[in-house]
């Protein structure tokens, strides 16, 4: 897993809308990504509303929360209206968990990230990092807002 005080390493992916997204569009603000395994699976499910419910908490905290797993872009937007969140999703599907292997949250022979959360500064420096234990853990929102 990367670590805090290591530059985050750079990216371009699709959002849910399949509008292109990179790290540096997000210069002079602070970035929390949750990687997460799968759309639609149950805990992925939890987890996400979770993060929805403290999104606005994160805004007032110049905190912009974005998600990234394997998925499509199609995927995620049909997740998000599942859902009702209004979380930017970020498609890691080609070449298939890149960017999560890029930040350390892509185990091997897995086939998706894992659970983790990269908290990135306005200058893309990590300031802090979470990976859980095993993908059926969800780091609990009070320690996101603890952090931030």
């Amino acid at each position: 897993m990367i670590s805090p005080g290591e530059k985050a390493p750079d990216f371009i992916l699709p959002d849910h809308t399949g509008q292109l997204v990179s790290l540096s569009d997000f210069t002079g603000r602070r970035l929390l990504i949750a990687f997460y395994p799968l759309d639609f699976s149950p805990v992925c499910n939890d987890q996400l509303k979770a993060y929805g419910e403290i999104q606005p908490d994160l805004e007032r905290a110049g905190v912009t929360l974005v998600g990234i797993s394997v998925d499509s872009a199609f995927a995620h937007k049909a997740f998000r209206d599942h859902l009702g969140v209004r979380t930017t999703l970020l498609a890691d599907f080609e070449p298939k968990g890149a960017v999560a292997s890029a930040y350390g949250a892509y185990p091997d022979g897995v086939g998706h990230s894992n659970r983790s959360l990269v908290l990135i500064d306005g200058d893309g420096v990590v300031e802090w990092v979470h990976e859980t234990d095993t993908p059926l853990d969800i780091p609990p929102p009070g320690l996101i807002l603890d952090v931030v």
